[in-house]
């Protein structure tokens, strides 16, 4: 037996303590990398609740169809009551087969029910329990680096993230790609020309304006919700070199996001919100295969800080919700599965009868699973996550 072997052979049975802080040899191997989805996506249309009559009565337009292998647009099967997008067909889809992603409905921040970007972003980032006073010079993935050994954390974001936050000085390199919009200023301006002197010339400039109107009024809040997060697009492009980073230099990883407020025209099977799910999955599965080998030693949990209305509105979009589903993604993880505490998705088991409730909370979720990939302590756990109860899922 070599010496790596028997690291790994003694971890099973024991954790070391260096210098005060507890040690595991897995996390020697295991890289973390957090995906944080800015914007609230609509985690109701991405794992679809397909055995619920009630989700299709719900949502008119935006339903996604149930599985049938005819239909393209229709979801992707899960289990008898859960579908996936269809965006995610060639991308993550391919993981649940080979049991490397798993998904936890209900998930969320139990004790935030601000429907507030900014606040609810903030209380997970923190891990900070709600209604006491905040330490906002203490984010949770910053306790986690406090608490391990040969860690070397990275936030791929312009500014360091409020998780990232604490007495040690993390470094962050920002990976934003803007992406140019269908119909630029000089192109609308040659339009309007081409029409200048037709029947058409009234309608078509008050098209353009009320386009100008509608998206700087939908543009500016989602600016604000995303907090300068890399687009999805932006994400997709830069998911390689984050593979390369993790495989090869960094081993503890945050990165944000955005563009998931979804209030006006969200699409169901095709429109806004499948091309940003097409773009995160592409992003997603080219990381795991970059990351090559080390994958297997890997963990992304991809979150976001709230769902959105179950029932669409008026605008074929959704609103502010309650309980969002998360991702686990990794090559050595147990999944195939749909995880944690579970309803049956009708109307009487909604969150004040318009959201998903919260049945798995957020800290108890990663509490357990660090546990599980570092063998953390109680007393670690404690200082990570403080007041929680480890949920131990059975992913790792």
């Amino acid at each position: 037996m070599n010496r790596r072997e028997l690291i790994k052979a003694f971890a099973a049975t024991a954790s070391l303590t260096v210098a005060g802080r507890v040690w595991a040899a897995p996390s020697t191997d295991a890289r973390l990398l957090v995906v944080f989805l800015r914007g609230a996506y609509d985690a109701a249309n991405v794992v679809v609740p397909t055995g619920s009559d009630f989700y299709y009565a719900s949502r008119p337009t935006l339903a996604i169809a149930r599985p049938d292998a005819g239909n393209p647009n229709a979801a992707l099967a899960l289990n008898s009551d859960w579908g996936l997008h269809p965006a995610l067909r060639d991308s993550l889809y391919p993981l649940w087969a080979k049991r490397e992603i798993a998904f936890i409905p209900f998930a969320g921040p139990s004790d935030d029910t601000s429907r507030s970007h900014f606040e609810t972003q903030d209380t997970i980032e923190l891990g900070q329990a709600v209604g006491g006073s905040r330490d906002y010079r203490s984010g949770f993935m910053s306790r986690l680096a406090a608490e391990l050994t040969r860690v070397k954390p990275i936030a791929f974001t312009d500014q360091l993230p409020l998780t990232f936050r604490g007495k040690a000085q993390i470094p962050n390199v920002g990976i934003n790609a803007v992406g140019k919009p269908a119909i630029d200023d000089r192109q609308a301006k040659l339009i309007k020309q081409m029409y200048a002197h037709s029947d058409l010339a009234s309608a078509v400039e008050e098209g353009f304006k009320v386009r100008d109107d509608v998206y700087r009024s939908i543009s500016e809040e989602m600016t604000a919700a995303n907090r300068g997060a890399v687009s999805p697009r932006g994400f997709e492009l830069s998911a390689r070199r984050i593979g390369r980073l993790m495989r090869e230099q960094y081993n503890l990883g945050f990165v944000d996001v955005g563009g998931w407020d979804t209030h006006v025209n969200q699409g169901a099977a095709q429109g806004y919100l499948a091309d940003r799910l097409g773009e995160l999955g592409r992003a997603l599965a080219g990381f795991a295969e970059e990351v090559g080998p080390a994958w297997r030693d890997t963990v992304v949990v991809t979150i976001s800080e709230f769902g959105r209305t179950f029932r669409e509105n008026g605008d074929r979009g959704t609103d502010h919700g309650h309980g969002s589903a998360y991702w686990v993604l990794g090559g050595g993880i147990n999944g195939g599965r749909i995880l944690g505490a579970q309803v049956k998705v009708e109307q009487a088991n909604l969150f004040q009868n318009r959201d998903y409730p919260v049945l798995t909370d957020y800290r108890s979720l990663f509490a357990g699973l660090l546990q599980r990939m570092y063998g953390l302590q109680t007393a670690s756990l404690e200082r990570i996550f403080a007041s929680t109860r480890p949920a131990d899922l059975g992913i790792v």
